[in-house]
């Protein structure tokens, strides 16, 4: 058997959206792909992505947020930032590997615009399940991102 993919998804608070992404890796792509997940600013993991994962029988209650600080100097095949603000203060990832956008609304703030609770909560499920199809579709999915190939390690070095 090759080897498992190693994938950092990066979102800003490391709350909702890479940590959907994270649990949907560990559960559908286990014998293939190594997930982990970070923020550039971590806050804490939300409530309601907990919620709606738990509906789809993904339990990510033991997942915390993390900083991006704590991968450096770790190989991954690949980056994948979620969300814009990630995109934009990305750390330079020095050799070969591949980063990635790919980006996905941002339920909290969708949920803030929604009328109901009901509402929200459909919202929330709508990215969880975008974000299903996308972890399924890796590393196919990438493809068409432009980058170096190969593998590359987080630098400690300062954030651009």
């Amino acid at each position: 058997m090759s080897e498992k993919i190693r994938v950092l998804f990066l979102c800003t608070h490391n709350s909702c959206r890479s940590q959907m992404a994270e649990g949907w890796a560990r559960a559908l792509r286990a014998k293939d792909l190594e997930a982990f997940s970070a923020g550039t600013e971590p806050s804490r993991v939300d409530p309601v992505a907990l919620k709606v994962m738990a509906e789809a029988g993904v339990d990510i209650s033991g997942q915390r947020s993390k900083s991006l600080d704590e991968f450096r100097g770790e190989p991954f095949d690949y980056v994948i930032t979620l969300c814009g603000s990630a995109r934009e203060t990305c750390p330079v990832f020095p050799g070969a590997g591949r980063v990635v956008h790919h980006g996905f609304d941002d339920p909290p703030a969708l949920a803030r615009d929604d009328a109901s609770a009901e509402e929200s909560l459909l919202s929330y499920r709508r990215v969880r399940d975008e974000i299903r199809a996308f972890v399924l579709g890796i590393p196919e999915n990438l493809e068409e991102q432009p980058a170096g190939l190969g593998q590359f390690i987080l630098s400690g070095g300062e954030k651009s």
